[in-house]
């Protein structure tokens, strides 16, 4: 064979490759139940190289440390002991993380609240009546993470009625979590949320970006809550907090599930729900609810005070409408403007 024609045809074997060996990319959707709520996987991908075992067991871990549901876990005996614990690295991390969001928002994020979540009846256990003033003193001297330490993996407290609930902050970690084996196994286009956070890489295959709608509360008494925007992003995270869906009643008074740390009190103010955008969900999940303790100027200037985050806000009118503002950042990722 001629040297120039066999040249030609090595040469001719990898476009052939390329043309006959490349596989089309599939959808793939995973759904589940972890952490007390729904999850789902969406991913695209030559084969379904990632599957629910993997994806509940990466969950089942999580749960194992942070999981107040969970009577075995570490936070459940963290919360039990006199002084402190030795806790595994996903409990480490989120707690690093939550140190920096408890300075960064001057104590209006605080883990320690858990013994008022349970007093006003958002815990694992149901309550039959609020806390008196008296009750919310008492409680209040429990609370402030200036009573935690941690030094390496060893968390430590102040005082034995120290308790700590990490849900405000340990659903996105689990969510980034997810999202980094998928990286790791090389899947270029995928959305994984749990309960509502959301964490996504795209763009699709077709070249299109990622779509996620933006839920708000109804516009009338007991409807549904309705999808207010659609935002287009392919990289970075978003999850919501607000007090529309998850709240107990009292006569004609709503009491939230978000409680002021400072206070005792459940957050009475004109913030509806506050959808932030991050580049990790760990991060977005943070700070979304201490954002819900402030009102609206200052959330969008705390907000835009912070490189790499934007925010999407639903409020209450003094007339009792209902209003939505957002920062700049923000309004480049709708679709529906």
């Amino acid at each position: 064979m001629p040297l120039i024609q066999k040249y030609i045809i090595l040469l001719l074997l990898p476009l052939l490759f390329l043309v006959y060996g490349r596989k089309e990319l599939r959808e793939y959707n995973i759904h589940g139940y972890a952490q007390g709520t729904d999850y789902t996987v969406k991913y695209f991908a030559v084969d379904s190289i990632v599957t629910k075992r993997a994806v509940d067991s990466i969950l089942s871990v999580i749960d194992s440390s942070m999981s107040l549901y969970k009577p075995y876990s570490a936070i459940c005996r963290f919360n039990a002991a006199e002084d402190g614990l030795a806790v595994d690295p996903h409990f480490a991390r989120v707690m690093r993380r939550s140190f920096d969001i408890y300075k960064d928002t001057q104590g209006k994020f605080d883990v320690t609240v858990e013994p008022l979540v349970e007093a006003w009846g958002f815990g694992a256990k149901r309550v039959s009546s609020f806390p008196d003033s008296a009750r919310v003193k008492e409680l209040l001297n429990c609370v402030g993470m200036n009573s935690l330490s941690l030094k390496g993996n060893y968390l430590k407290k102040d005082k034995p009625c120290i308790q700590i609930d990490l849900n405000g902050i340990a659903q996105g970690y689990s969510v980034d979590v997810v999202a980094g084996y998928l990286l790791k196994k090389r899947i270029s286009c995928f959305v994984v949320e749990i309960g509502g956070e959301l964490r996504m890489k795209g763009p699709k295959p077709d070249g299109t970006s990622l779509r996620i709608g933006i839920e708000g509360p109804a516009a009338s008494a007991g409807a549904e809550p309705v999808i207010r925007h659609v935002v287009k992003i392919n990289n970075g995270a978003i999850t919501t907090a607000g007090n529309y869906r998850k709240y107990l009643q009292k006569g004609a008074k709503k009491i939230t599930h978000l409680i002021d740390p400072h206070t005792g009190y459940p957050i009475e103010n004109a913030l509806i729900s506050v959808t932030i955008y991050a580049k990790d969900a760990i991060t977005a999940d943070g700070y979304d609810s201490p954002i819900m303790a402030m009102d609206v100027n200052e959330a969008i200037n705390f907000v835009n005070a912070r490189k790499g985050m934007e925010a999407y806000i639903i409020y209450h009118r003094k007339d009792g409408s209902i209003a939505d503002t957002l920062t700049k950042g923000f309004r480049t990722y709708l679709a529906d403007l």
